[in-house]
């Protein structure tokens, strides 16, 4: 008969290996699997861990999936074995290289290649339409 095991005592058991779990998780992601760094941090009598994750930015889109799904995924996994010992974790994900992407929401299409609508500029090819007068 096998040994059964309550959750209060899963929750003096030690932690789990949070950042194997990362590695297992984010590197089949990633072009490069070395250039995957993951630091832990257990935070206030290890009731609080905090993972920070860092990669190439070229495996950023692959990473994070569209819409963010794969990186909720691995976030959703992380909590699982988090609270089934009782702890509550954070997911910070940091890029290797400094160079921010220059975007800012508040000037989105400002930057678009277009001519404004008093453009001087050539007329369209073709002949121009006009209407018949009713007058007659």
């Amino acid at each position: 008969m096998p040994n059964k095991t309550t959750l209060s005592e899963k929750k003096n058991n030690a932690s789990p290996d949070y950042i194997g779990l990362v590695q297992f998780l984010i590197q089949p992601f990633l072009d490069d699997p070395k250039s995957l760094s993951v630091d832990c941090e257990e935070i206030s009598s290890k009731q609080k861990v905090w993972l920070r994750v860092a990669f190439d930015l070229n495996d950023k889109g692959k990473v994070f999936g569209r819409g963010g799904r794969n990186i909720q995924a691995v976030r959703t996994i992380l909590n699982t074995a988090a609270t089934a010992v009782g702890q509550s974790i954070y997911l910070d994900v940091y890029s290797d290289q400094d160079d921010k992407p220059n975007f800012n929401p508040l000037n989105r299409g400002q930057n678009r290649d277009r001519r404004p609508n008093n453009f001087k500029g050539k007329k369209p090819m073709g002949k121009t339409r006009f209407r018949r007068s009713q007058s007659g």
